[in-house]
């Protein structure tokens, strides 16, 4: 005798909490399929009916838009550097916020390569240079040879310049990026 399947349905949420779950489970499945990514396959991976989807977005491009939005917010960044153990050594404090960086960098890229640049148009504010990034080398202005915030713009570029996928054929490790950033390409 077959056994009967019960489908488990995910307990009521309220609606914010509900959107947000619903973006973190679409975010996967974009990666891996990409934009042809069907709303039942979106329910099943959270456990709720389909037409939750459409109670919490009004379609599916309301949808990825707002997991675009949300990989591309900052605020997960910010909270991971302002974490850094703040006993480590410059060089070491550096590299780890490189590896971060890069972690976002190929993140926001994969998602962006999976849904197509249509769902990153519109205004969007170039992201602000990282605080906690500012105000570590703020501490550290003595071994710089630029203002903190110019610092921060010029290692957050440099990284993503030499991890970015579609610009560099492998990330560099970030103890190579920190030697850039401090000393530069020129010979010693």
């Amino acid at each position: 005798m077959p056994a009967t399947v019960v489908r488990r349905r995910a307990a009521a949420l309220p609606p914010d909490e509900r959107r947000a779950v619903i973006v973190q489970a679409t975010l996967a499945l974009l990666v891996e399929q990409g934009e042809m990514v069907t709303t039942r396959q979106i329910a099943d991976a959270v456990g709720i009916a389909e037409g939750t989807i459409f109670r919490a977005f009004p379609d599916k491009g309301a949808l990825i838009a707002a997991v675009v939005d949300e990989a591309v917010d900052t605020g997960p960044l910010d909270r991971a550097l302002a974490a850094i153990d703040p006993g480590l050594e410059f060089e070491a404090t550096l590299e780890r916020m490189v590896e971060l960086l890069q972690h976002r960098t190929i993140e926001v890229w994969r998602l962006m390569a999976s849904v197509g640049m249509k769902f990153a148009e519109g205004p969007r504010r170039r992201p602000p240079v990282s605080e906690p990034m500012v105000a570590y080398l703020r501490a550290n202005q003595r071994r710089l040879a630029v203002p903190p915030a110019e610092a921060a713009q010029l290692l957050r570029g440099l990284t993503i310049g030499l991890t970015h996928p579609s610009l560099i054929e492998e990330p560099l490790p970030p103890r190579r990026v920190v030697e850039l950033f401090l000393h530069g390409a020129g010979a010693r």
